[in-house]
């Protein structure tokens, strides 16, 4: 493990700039005093954000980030972590430029990490259904379908709504993600979880509600369907292998062997029998079918016994004050020293 950084910073936002010149001012001037520094990246903006927000803002804590060329939203954010995580920054928030997050909420989301008891906080638009009313079906219909794929390829079956960009992580636990490998596009937060999964980190949804303005989403629901569905399917694979096969051999490893196995075979050979007797016209014998009805339901049991195996298992204990569990006695203070 490297040699710990000290704190120079409490908290900071980074707010990824990408077309944003209507509501980023709004956005910053909302922004609380609990918050030390504002990171503003310039994704390679076509209405030059950076310049505007030079020009327009006169907060001090703004500073401006900038790339040559369009990484997406997810490389903006790995740029201001990594700038946030070199200043010596205690925990970092993300902000969206588009004014559909309240900075109001900030502290919320800050609060369980400066009490060690989350290493990363999201938001959840779906806690009160009161509020889904105003949200557009479109993106209902998006996130519950997104949701559900989310579940399975991070581990994280607690929470929801894995698109939700408001979020706060503890800079220790970013030291340890591999930010080169995460996602650039708008895959990149439910990649993030799986990143901390992958460290057993813990992360916890806040209760929020969104604002919807005249900003325009660029989820589609072909992403659902076609990327996110390929990429979720991936992180999926990955996560199985190195939560249980790499890192650790349990029963529930052996529960899914198992119960892909015992699934495999009777799909195979219960349709490769029903094949052949219809080619021949006969009826199936009645063993033939037995074995493949047993195998099926075998596989069923086993591999419903691993899911709740898996379940079961979400990380429960926050990872960063094992990294450095001096630091959560000094809560908004500068550490001159840390020890190993």
């Amino acid at each position: 493990m490297s040699e710990p950084i000290a704190w120079t910073l409490g908290v900071a936002v980074v707010i990824p700039c990408h077309r944003v010149t209507r509501h980023v001012v709004q956005l910053v001037s909302e922004i609380g005093p609990e918050v030390d520094v504002i990171y503003c990246v310039d994704d390679a903006c076509p209405e030059k954000s950076g310049d505007f927000i030079e020009k327009e803002v006169k907060d001090p804590r703004v500073r401006v980030l900038r790339h040559e060329v369009n990484l997406g939203v997810g490389g903006a954010v790995m740029t201001g972590y990594q700038q946030a995580v070199k200043d010596g920054a205690r925990v970092i928030v993300k902000l969206d430029g588009d004014g559909q997050m309240d900075p109001a909420l900030l502290p919320r989301f800050v609060a369980p990490l400066l009490r060690g008891e989350a290493d990363y906080t999201k938001g959840n638009r779906f806690y009160d259904l009161r509020n889904i009313s105003s949200m557009p079906p479109l993106r209902i219909f998006g996130n519950a379908a997104l949701s559900f794929m989310a579940k399975f390829s991070t581990g994280y079956w607690d929470l929801f709504d894995p698109t939700n960009g408001y979020t706060a992580i503890s800079a220790d636990v970013v030291r340890v993600l591999p930010l080169e490998k995460i996602s650039r596009r708008y895959f990149f937060e439910t990649d993030v979880l799986f990143r901390l999964n992958t460290v057993r980190a813990m992360v916890v949804d806040v209760p929020m509600d969104a604002r919807y303005g005249d900003e325009v989403s660029g989820l589609k629901i072909s992403r659902i369907l076609g990327e996110f569905g390929f990429k979720h399917a991936r992180n999926s694979v990955k996560r199985l292998f190195y939560g249980y096969f790499l890192r650790n051999l349990s029963a529930a490893s052996l529960e899914l062997i198992a119960g892909l196995g015992l699934m495999t075979f009777g799909i195979l050979f219960g349709a490769w029998h029903w094949w052949s007797s219809a080619q021949q016209q006969v009826a199936t014998p009645v063993g033939t079918i037995m074995i493949a009805s047993i195998s099926l339901i075998s596989g069923l049991q086993f591999l419903l016994a691993f899911l709740n195996y898996d379940i079961a298992s979400v990380p429960r204990r926050a990872l960063h004050p094992l990294l450095h569990p001096e630091r959560l006695q000094l809560p908004g203070a500068t550490v001159k020293k840390l020890g190993p």
